[in-house]
């Protein structure tokens, strides 16, 4: 099998032994898998005559790592059995058109994981709101004057740019604070840009879990992400910020739902953020499954479960359309 990865531009630049990210695992296990497996970026991706291609580097194990081939060849975007659609937010400009080549892409030959479309589709924050009743109390708005009426009422809260990744940008406000004016009006740009607005939950002291989906299975490994010493969230990716958690038979139930609707809207890989069994934000991008991190501190091989799952698809998606065709 040939398989792309759509992959960030900083990982490339910092793509060898780089076992922090879940594109590490997932390539290296299909290459035992037997699978040729080639990387691109968002600017190696074109289309020529109506036609979707990319530059792509072939990457090869050795000793348990992962390298590419220095040499870019360009490829029909349908020369791919199956992509793996997973280049980091911020969903800016660049990110949406790289999701309009795929539209160009014949489905029927290629499978395409997360579906471009419906991850131009789903906003990680915004779209939260699709599942309110899982969700802390919250608005999207640029009004200054609704931010300082639920503020007024929450009396903390946190303010979250709707296309960041990594908590960039991400920020508490209590009532009182002196900087309240500048804060808000540096989130929303004069009030000119829309923003997630969260009520604070006390309990994110001890950080946030990382429950995630394969279709419509909500797994039972999980970690928890502590907070950075210089912060109010996780945002150094390092083993002493990232503990064991176990998930509870509530979270399990609840979040059932959300992972049989995201799968059918062509989400099927995905990386709910939680607090107190509330959902703070939903990764549909580039979900980081922790790999390294679950595998060490469960001791299972999650990478292979994933792989598992991939292939599966792929499988299904083949059986589908020869299915279409008799």
């Amino acid at each position: 099998m040939d398989i792309l990865f759509v992959i960030d531009r900083v990982e490339l630049k910092y793509f060898e032994f780089n076992n922090l990210v879940t594109n590490f695992w997932l390539i290296r296990e299909f290459i035992y898998n037997n699978a040729k497996v080639w990387i691109t970026t968002i600017d190696n991706l074109s289309l020529k005559n109506g036609t979707a291609f990319a530059g792509c580097f072939e990457v090869f194990e050795q000793n348990g790592n992962i390298f590419y081939d220095k040499s870019l060849k360009s490829f029909k975007i349908n020369d791919f059995e199956l992509v793996m659609f997973r280049p980091d937010p911020p969903v800016d400009l660049d990110y949406f058109n790289a999701t309009y080549v795929f539209d160009f892409v014949d489905r029927e030959k290629t499978l395409i994981l997360n579906d471009p479309k419906a991850i131009r589709d789903f906003n990680e924050k915004l779209h939260t709101v699709k599942f309110l009743h899982l969700m802390p109390e919250n608005i999207v708005t640029s009004s200054k004057s609704d931010i300082m009426e639920f503020l007024e009422k929450y009396e903390e809260i946190v303010l979250k740019p709707l296309n960041g990744c990594f908590g960039a940008g991400v920020m508490t406000l209590t009532k009182g604070d002196k900087n309240t004016a500048v804060i808000i009006n540096t989130m929303t740009k004069k009030q000119s840009q829309l923003i997630m607005v969260q009520k604070y939950i006390p309990k994110a002291k001890f950080g946030d879990k990382r429950v995630m989906f394969l279709g419509d299975e909500v797994l039972d490994v999980c970690i928890q992400k502590l907070p950075s010493n210089d912060d109010f969230k996780f945002n150094d990716h390092c083993d002493s910020n990232i503990i064991k958690a176990e998930l509870s038979i509530s979270e399990k139930e609840k979040f059932a739902p959300v992972a049989k609707e995201l799968n059918r809207l062509g989400l099927p890989m995905v990386g709910l953020d939680v607090i107190d069994e509330k959902i703070i934000e939903i990764n549909v991008t580039s979900p980081c499954y922790f790999i390294k991190e679950v595998n060490y501190h469960h001791g299972v091989e999650l990478e292979k479960k994933i792989t598992d799952f991939i292939l599966n698809q792929v499988q299904c998606h083949q059986r589908k359309i020869s299915s279409l065709r008799v």
